[in-house]
């Protein structure tokens, strides 16, 4: 049995941890954000046990917030959560789960989970790595919603604390680490300037839907133009081998 654990707690387990630990006490300022919002208790809860998605779910809230419907809030967060099924496809290849362990392996495939995984070079160590990050965001996360949430109703004004704009906070941290190189880095300025032109001309939550959308059409236009550029490429490759 110690040989059994010895041989399960291994680097990528650890790794998976100590994510889990370090994403799971940030559920604390979504309960307490989602309860500052207008959810109560156990819609709060429920909202991480089921989507279970950290951008999603403070899309979801940052547009209640602001007053939108919860249309536009489930179409903003239901946008960003777009990412987990391309991260779905890429561990079902990589891991090739058995039929009876997908459901529950499709609700805890999340960036940290899949990011712990793909990081390990040894099958064993990717699955160990998936198990250990995403079934321990998912308890963490879930356990420290409820604290924020229980502390949450018992704060009173959310603005008197600041609350009323911790949402934003949270997106921007959220954001911040994937600003490394000049283009991320670009569109997220044009982003934030078309929502901020957005804001006065729109109903609550269509911001994000707009920018989202124009997000998408130049994903779609950079994508064709790269294999023209490619093909372009190697023509003047094959142009100046015949010279």
């Amino acid at each position: 049995m110690p040989a059994t654990s010895a041989s399960w707690f291994t680097p990528a387990t650890k790794m998976g941890l100590s994510i889990a630990i370090a994403t799971g006490l940030y559920g604390i300022s979504f309960g307490a954000l989602s309860i500052a919002a207008g959810l109560n208790l156990w819609q709060t809860v429920a909202l991480s046990a089921l989507m279970f998605t950290g951008g999603s779910q403070f899309a979801f809230i940052g547009v209640i917030s602001g007053g939108g419907a919860a249309s536009a809030a489930f179409s903003a967060a239901s946008l960003l959560g777009i990412r987990n099924a391309v991260y779905g496809m890429q561990i079902k290849q990589t891991l090739r789960p058995l039929g009876r362990h997908v459901p529950w392996m499709a609700q805890v495939t999340i960036d940290e989970s899949t990011a712990v995984s793909l990081g390990q070079s040894d099958p064993a160590e990717k699955r160990r790595g998936f198990i250990a990050a995403g079934a321990g965001v998912y308890v963490l996360w879930n356990l420290f919603t409820l604290v924020g949430a229980l502390l949450g109703e018992r704060m009173g004004d959310p603005a008197a604390w600041g609350l009323d704009g911790a949402a934003v906070a949270a997106f921007i941290g959220l954001l911040w680490p994937r600003l490394k190189s000049v283009e991320p880095i670009m569109i997220a300025i044009a982003a934030a300037i078309l929502t901020a032109l957005a804001v006065p001309v729109t109903a609550p939550g269509l911001p994000i839907l707009v920018t989202a959308a124009c997000a998408a059409i130049y994903a779609v236009a950079t994508g064709r133009r790269a294999p023209a550029a490619t093909e372009h490429g190697e023509l003047e490759s094959i142009e100046e081998e015949k010279a």
